[in-house]
């Protein structure tokens, strides 16, 4: 525990030398801001209301879209405007993100997260689809892909979490350890998320002009929607049981891997180890590209999925 004391005095100070947020935003409130003119929901459980988009032709070749930690359906808005005259898109909010509404005590799990974007295909009568995921979202589409082959035309995987490798970068800081426990928690909901989101996006977008005051104002906000710091603190991000070298050698479908080699957040090794452990997969990579290449680096990504999404041979 000596090692989590400097970040907890730390975490103290803030909250005393700035402006509290133990608030939260009622979703009537986010809607209000947030709500696009694609934007649906469905009841995937008491209480769970999952938001998401839809946009396109609907004869069209669909697309599934899961964004990463603390993002929302937004994350995936240059793609879409890019793509919504050929393909069908389709976004999704994981449970504490967004405008997606979870009941008192939900606990997210990547399992529980592949089975909402199998329960949003079945919804809007989606059978075959190709399903991208960025950073925690490409972990889930992993997991999907793992679950229902069957389903899949493709996977692209942006900066992906997921692969096993050593443990030793990539992942949280060690003092995250203290936010298991209740009181942590206590600690961190009093710390206005606008401090974390700047420089965590300055990180991950690598340009920073990209990261405007209504860009952190947006993750900040969803951050605090009703019951979202509690699932995004709570929540699993880890398969069970945990996934092996086999486990992606076994994943038989086309496979884009795209990733930015300027990532700060998951090793660019990574990317290439996925790509080399998945039999029918390739990888792109973008010198300039962080962790968010959907997003920094539109024209050239959509490039190269427009050419992935060519080279898919047709069903049967």
């Amino acid at each position: 525990m000596k090692h989590w004391r400097l970040p907890l005095v730390g975490l103290v100070a803030a909250c005393v030398a700035t402006a509290c947020a133990s608030r939260e935003i009622p979703f009537a409130e986010l809607r209000a801001d947030y709500v696009l003119s694609t934007s649906g929901t469905f009841e995937a459980a008491p209480g769970l209301n999952i938001h998401y988009t839809d946009e396109g032709p609907r004869g069209g070749p669909a697309i599934m879209l899961v964004h990463g930690f603390a993002a929302s359906v937004h994350a995936w808005r240059p793609w879409v405007e890019r793509l919504k005259g050929d393909y069908r898109l389709i976004a999704i909010d994981l449970p504490g993100h967004g405008l997606t509404e979870t009941p008192p005590g939900y606990q997210a799990t990547l399992e529980g997260n592949a089975a909402l974007v199998d329960a949003l295909a079945e919804k809007l009568g989606v059978r075959h689809f190709v399903l991208a995921g960025n950073s925690m979202g490409g972990a889930v589409s992993l997991a999907y892909a793992m679950a229902h082959p069957d389903r899949l035309d493709g996977l692209v995987l942006v900066d992906a979490a997921g692969w096993p490798g050593d443990g030793k970068s990539g992942g949280p800081p060690a003092f995250v350890g203290l936010f298991n426990n209740g009181f942590g928690r206590f600690l961190i909901k009093l710390i206005d998320p606008h401090l974390i989101a700047t420089s965590g996006l300055k990180s991950a977008y690598v340009d920073e002009a990209l990261v405007t005051d209504d860009l952190v104002d947006r993750y900040a906000n969803f951050a605090m929607g009703e019951g979202h710091r509690d699932v995004l603190l709570t929540q699993r991000s880890q398969a069970s049981p945990p996934w092996t070298v086999d486990s992606f050698r076994k994943i038989d479908v086309p496979t884009l891997v795209m990733v930015g080699e300027k990532d700060a957040l998951i090793p660019p090794a990574d990317a290439q180890a996925i790509a080399n452990a998945i039999p029918k997969a390739y990888l792109v990579t973008y010198p300039e590209g962080g962790h968010l290449p959907m997003e920094q680096l539109p024209d050239e990504t959509v490039r190269t999925l427009r050419a992935f999404m060519g080279g898919i041979p047709p069903r049967d």
